[in-house]
C-alpha cells in the first residue's frame, strides 16, 4: 500500500543538498505570499486549477510537482515575471565570463583583395 512521506522523506529524488533548500525556501516563499494576500489554500488552488494537495506539496517545496504548476500558482499571485527572470542570460556571470574569454586577442583590419571595393 502506498503512503504519502513527507517532502523530506522522499527517496526517489537524490537530489543535491543546495537544490532541496532552494525548493524548500521557495515553497515557504510561495506560502509566506499567499498568507501575506489573505488567500486561503483552497481559493488559490482554485486560480491555478490545481488540487490543494498539490498546493500543500507546493508549499512544501516537493521535487515531484511539475514546474508548470509551480507556474501556474506564481500567476495566481501576481508573481509570474519573477519566474521568467531566473535564468536571464544577462545574470549568467559564468557564462558571460566564458564568452569573454573566446574572444579574439586581437582584431585585425580586413586587408582589401583584388576587386574589392573600399
Amino acid at each position: 500500500m502506498h503512503t504519502l512521506l513527507d517532502v523530506n522523506e522522499m527517496t526517489d529524488y537524490k537530489l543535491p543538498i543546495p537544490v532541496r533548500r532552494a525548493l524548500n525556501k521557495l515553497g515557504a516563499d510561495v506560502r509566506d505570499a499567499r498568507r501575506r494576500r489573505r488567500i486561503p489554500m483552497v481559493q488559490l488552488s482554485e486560480r491555478a486549477s490545481i488540487s490543494r494537495m498539490t498546493l500543500t506539496q507546493i508549499e512544501k517545496g516537493a521535487p515531484g510537482v511539475s514546474l508548470g504548476n509551480y507556474a501556474a500558482v506564481l500567476f495566481a499571485l501576481g508573481m509570474i515575471e519573477r519566474l521568467s527572470e531566473l535564468a536571464d542570460v544577462r545574470g549568467d556571470v559564468v557564462g558571460l565570463s566564458l564568452e569573454d574569454g573566446h574572444l579574439p586577442k586581437r582584431v585585425r583590419r580586413r586587408t582589401p583583395k583584388r576587386g574589392d571595393v573600399e
